[in-house]
């Protein structure tokens, strides 16, 4: 009922930047929690940011400063601006979002990931 579709993974030196879309379509009346999410190699997957329908964030400390989440609630959309990258960055990043859809059903959705590769 809810798609997520990421783009603007890549290969990127360390100390160079990308910025990762995800925008989400479907049957959505309202999306409240929108996030981005980690996964390395032989690693859990882990919490980068997330950003409320409010616009209140909450990073990681290793991102901390150096990654910046924002969303455009008109376009279902959020973004994941990343700086100053490191090797350590590297893994494949997803994207999720809490959202209500027209049915008034509530449900966690996940995108299907896109790769971050620092390396030089």
């Amino acid at each position: 009922q809810v798609q997520l579709v990421e783009s603007g993974g890549g290969l990127v030196q360390p100390g160079g930047s990308l910025r990762l879309s995800c925008a989400a379509s479907g049957s959505i009346r309202t999306i409240n929690r929108m996030g981005w999410y980690r996964q390395a190699p032989g690693e859990q997957r882990e919490l980068v940011a997330d950003i409320t329908s409010s616009g209140s964030t909450n990073y990681a400390g290793s991102v901390k400063g150096r990654f910046t989440i924002s969303r455009d609630n008109a376009k279902n959309t959020v973004y994941l601006q990343m700086n100053s990258l490191k090797p350590e960055d590297t893994a494949v990043y997803y994207c999720d979002a809490v959202a209500v859809t027209t049915d008034w059903m509530t449900g966690n959705y996940w995108g299907q990931g896109t790769q971050v590769t620092v390396s030089s």
